[in-house]
């Protein structure tokens, strides 16, 4: 038979074995934000926790709820003012047609189109921080 030579499972380390532990304890809240990284992240706690701990440089640890809550607030009210817009487009092309447009209109238009603006550039921004903060 073949199969008595052959190794079952991943190959043994040559280097780089981790043979060390440390054990750590956490409160139930520290504990509950390491669980809260853990889904967010898609890594595993030890992953997380040696990352950090090792790698100086590398800013895993940031507040992604918060982040995450700012884009879908954004978002929101990127939906919000979009829906006015198109509200405001209907209204000026049935008053168009009837010759009646107003200037009123347009300066609400434009308002809303300001504030759509400033909010894709906010959304811009929460985005560019989120990268860096995962990137560096």
């Amino acid at each position: 038979m073949e199969g008595k030579n052959k190794q079952i499972g991943r190959p043994h380390m040559k280097t780089g074995k981790r043979t060390r532990k440390i054990t750590v304890r956490f409160s139930e809240e520290e504990f509950c934000s390491i669980l809260s990284l853990e889904r967010l992240l898609g890594l595993k706690r030890t992953d997380i926790i040696r990352k950090r701990v090792l790698e100086v440089n590398l800013q895993l640890v940031f507040d992604g709820r918060s982040v995450l809550a700012s884009i879908d607030q954004i978002g929101l009210e990127l939906s919000r003012t979009g829906n006015n817009i198109n509200q405001l487009a209907r209204y000026a092309n049935i008053l168009n047609k009837q010759h009646v447009l107003s200037p009123v209109i347009f300066s609400r238009y434009s308002k809303e189109l300001d504030k759509h603006s400033l909010l894709l550039q906010k959304l811009n921004l929460e985005i560019k921080k989120m990268i860096r903060m995962m990137g560096s």
